[in-house]
């Protein structure tokens, strides 16, 4: 029997392809740097994994085939050389779209994963690279303004995305894990429709049954805002990006029904399945 290993299982789509790939009969095992904290299915094995620490790789990959790899570049070639070593098959990287982006190497949105999908090209492994666009988990960011009846700002209200349900997306890596049809391939995943951040807002009020009041900041708010919470570099970039993507709406790529056949989520129905975690505890 093929054992696939998971890592990042802690993470919503880790924790969805986990609960698949169980489900079916295969035999998983979860890594995560802190694998005492995972929350796995009963007769799931547990592997302590970290990519800066190549010591862990050996016991993590002993008798795996297939591995479900989150990227992390630290340690990524010091990986694909014991994975080989260890006689793994096949590696599907979940990426990000970000990667096709213009300068995409020297973007600190998208090196991160660039640099994972070279380290995995350039071995002898079988890849598939996962290139998720924006995910419609990424809300949440909103929560605790929405719970506390505050207002949402931001400097590209009408910016467009086209959100991928999260479960979406375990379903499309478990198809990648257990068919043939993607293996190799690369493709860009969206969710079913292109929403502005004002419309996604919009949605979320109604299913709450209250407004949300959306405020126009300048992008110098913006940047002090953000800096709180995450890296200038990091906060320039999805700026830039938001800015481009308020000229129209977001291309719709790869979804769940273009490669398993079956409707996507929409976003919809994500904030349906999440109206929790917007209202005040």
């Amino acid at each position: 029997m093929t054992t696939t290993l998971v890592t990042g299982a802690r993470g919503k789509v880790g924790r969805g392809v986990i609960a698949r790939l169980h489900a079916a009969g295969h035999s998983v095992r979860a890594a995560s740097a802190r694998p005492a904290e995972l929350t796995v299915p009963a007769g799931i094995e547990r592997a302590d994994l970290a990519l800066d620490r190549p010591e862990s790789f050996g016991a993590a990959l002993r008798g795996v085939q297939q591995v479900f790899l989150y990227p992390q570049p630290a340690g990524i070639h010091a990986f694909a050389e014991a994975a080989e070593a260890a006689g793994v098959e096949h590696v599907v990287l979940l990426s990000s779209s970000s990667v096709l982006g213009p300068d995409a190497e020297n973007d600190p949105l998208a090196s991160h994963s660039l640099l994972v999908e070279r380290a995995l090209a350039d071995s002898d492994l079988h890849c598939t690279f996962l290139r998720p666009d924006a995910f419609a988990s990424n809300s949440l960011g909103w929560a605790h303004f929405i719970g506390q009846g505050l207002p949402i700002q931001l400097a590209h209200p009408d910016a467009h995305i086209a959100p991928i349900h999260p479960e979406d997306l375990a379903d499309i890596a478990a198809e990648a894990l257990t068919g043939d049809s993607l293996t190799g391939s690369a493709p860009t995943l969206t969710g079913p429709e292109s929403l502005t951040f004002r419309e996604q807002l919009a949605v979320l009020a109604e299913i709450l049954g209250r407004e949300i009041p959306v405020e126009r900041i300048s992008r110098s708010e913006a940047e002090a805002q953000m800096g709180r919470h995450m890296p200038v570099p990091v906060v320039t970039s999805l700026l830039n990006l938001w800015e481009a993507a308020a000229h129209g709406p977001a291309p719709v790529h790869d979804t769940t029904l273009t490669l398993l056949g079956r409707p996507a989520r929409t976003f919809r129905q994500w904030a349906g399945e999440n109206t929790a975690a917007f209202v005040r505890p």
